[in-house]
């Protein structure tokens, strides 16, 4: 599984790193990439259905093969994210940039350490660190909210630069998604280490 998890954090970073070098090449060797990630998946999901006929485990243990299960699918998804943003490096490879980019690579590295954080509190069962993952979401939030507020006012100046700002736009919301299901680890470890929920601002409320 952190095996799966590193290629996904490698995806995404180096998807960013084609769109900020203007890389076709780069961008196409993670798409490339996709397909060992999908086999790994499978093969994750196999052991874990392997585990549960063979030895039927109960409390704790069910828990962390399901859980186990839940985060398979959540980096299966982070790397077709990657795909996505790589595909859009591949189209604006070779035409004017609209901007420089500054607050999209943030989002990436940002969502990649929630990402690593969101494994480690799983493994160590750290619940603290399970809800400073789930703060951080807010702060790709808010990035993602600026990185439109400023390509729709390019958009709007000059026309012309509608098609590149959307893709841009589309690189953000992949992003975004990202910090999103690192998000669902921490919170589905939160309740597995303290028996409560974190989903919908459940202790926001309880407070």
């Amino acid at each position: 599984m952190f095996e799966m998890a590193l290629f996904s954090e490698e995806m995404i970073a180096k998807s960013v790193r084609a769109l900020k070098e203007k890389s076709a090449a780069m961008a196409r060797e993670v798409i490339e990439t996709d397909e060992r990630v999908d086999e790994m998946e499978i093969e994750i999901d196999n052991s874990c259905i392997r585990i549960l006929a063979l030895y039927q485990p109960e409390a704790k243990d069910l828990r962390t093969v399901l859980m186990v299960l839940k985060i398979n699918n959540e980096l299966e998804r982070i790397g077709d994210h990657a795909v996505n943003i790589a595909e859009q490096a591949v189209y604006l490879a070779d035409k004017p940039s609209v901007k420089p980019l500054i607050d999209i690579p943030r989002m990436a590295e940002y969502a990649i350490v929630m990402l690593k954080n969101s494994l480690d509190s799983f493994v160590n069962k750290n619940s603290d660190l399970a809800v400073e993952v789930c703060k951080k979401d807010d702060d790709v939030d808010d990035l993602y909210e600026q990185v439109i507020r400023e390509l729709v006012t390019y958009m709007l100046e000059e026309p012309t630069t509608i098609e590149r700002a959307l893709s841009l736009i589309l690189v953000g919301g992949n992003l975004e998604r990202v910090a999103d299901l690192a998000t669902n680890i921490a919170e589905d470890t939160y309740y597995i280490v303290q028996g409560k929920t974190m989903k919908h601002h459940a202790l926001e409320r309880e407070s």
